[in-house]
């Protein structure tokens, strides 16, 4: 069986080591130090100036929306991305406010936002999708001029660097989901990016319960703390980053070459970045041709996703009155297909070979 994607898991005497230092200190969450070890690590590795390790990718969007200070206000944000991006606003007790994407990159639209921009509105958050980085540089003059905070949803960016620095460093905090499914992964995990020293130290607290100090309390807080064991995942699976990543780039290149001829429109990746390769999403042609595709790889036992599906404006918690026709027919057409460290050329080839005989 051939899924989209799989997880890597290092060799496992390397994790077992970090579990004897676990079991021999006895401190397995609370900040222990593999926690900290890999938070100054990813730093390293990022580029960035505060991380924190926390318990998923949602909770990091929740605790971005909290520490700005944004409940009760608009959010602008993108239809096209994971249910959480738009689930963790109207949790907060904020609005989302949707704005088409471009049909290009499949990010957020700059050319439309300032048109849904209210007195109410507070922030944007938008999503770089698939990895593929938002017109970060347009953002930023909108957010100036209208004075509104920006929330990058980075799920998919662990590792994209844009105009030779990482993508983290726009927007006032970034979010990371370092699930199993992610090029780098803790198992389950995510992490809270900021370069703003008020805002660490708001994000650091509100992790933690709000302790400011084990019997001190600075302000309100929840438990969204991550654990020694998977702090070691971690820290087993980041130094083989890089060759999952290359190893990526050379099967998207060959996915590239096999689909040349049958012209299928693919994300526009922005001059001056560099992707990370963390997925492979082709749009066909119209959504009956998408259900043939997935029917016949689905029958040799390949499973590609509807990656985004579908598009954010019919979830039922929101408002029912948006049109986004670009990301809603985007939605429809949108498949990724399986791009992993295992997948053979081979494989590739055969995905290819299924996909043109529908397709002709």
């Amino acid at each position: 069986m051939i899924t989209v994607t799989k997880t890597f898991l290092p060799p496992l005497e390397e994790y077992n080591k970090l579990l004897n230092g676990i079991w021999e200190r006895g401190w397995l969450t609370n900040e222990g130090p593999l926690v900290g070890q890999l938070e100054d690590a990813l730093k390293q590795v990022l580029g960035v100036k505060h991380l924190f390790f926390v318990s998923n990718g949602t909770l990091a969007l929740q605790l971005a929306i909290k520490a700005l200070d944004l409940q009760g206000g608009e959010i602008i944000t993108t239809p096209f991305s994971y249910v959480a991006t738009t689930s963790s606003i109207v949790w907060e007790n904020c609005r989302p406010v949707f704005v088409d994407i471009c049909p290009d990159t499949l990010c957020l639209n700059p050319e439309l936002i300032e048109a849904a921009i209210t007195p109410n509105t507070r922030a944007i958050l938008a999503t770089h999708v698939f990895g593929t980085p938002c017109d970060v540089d347009a953002i930023a003059q909108i957010a100036d001029r209208n004075n509104l905070r920006v929330i990058y949803d980075a799920a998919h960016a662990f590792g994209v660097n844009y105009l030779g620095q990482s993508v983290l460093n726009y927007g006032d905090i970034n979010t990371l989901s370092f699930h199993a499914t992610k090029l780098f992964h803790t198992g389950e995990g995510g992490a809270v990016v900021t370069n703003n020293d008020y805002l660490a130290h708001k994000l650091g607290y509100m992790r933690n319960f709000g302790h400011n100090g084990p019997n001190q309390f600075v302000g309100l807080g929840i438990n969204a703390k991550n654990s020694e064991l998977h702090a070691a995942m971690g820290l087993s699976v980041l130094p083989y980053v890089p060759q999952l990543m290359e190893r990526r780039r050379a099967l998207s290149a060959l996915y590239d070459k096999l689909l040349a001829p049958l012209r299928l429109q693919q994300p526009v990746v922005p001059t001056g970045a560099e992707p990370n390769y963390s997925y492979f999403p082709v749009l066909l042609q119209s959504e009956e041709q998408l259900l043939a595709v997935v029917a016949a790889l689905n029958s040799q036992n390949v499973y590609p996703r509807r990656y985004f599906y579908p598009a954010l404006t019919s979830l039922p918690y929101v408002s029912a009155s948006t049109v986004c026709p670009v990301a809603q027919a985007v939605a429809a057409r949108v498949l990724c297909l399986p791009l992993y460290h295992e997948l053979a050329e081979a494989e590739v080839e055969q995905i290819v070979r299924i996909i043109a005989h529908v397709c002709r």
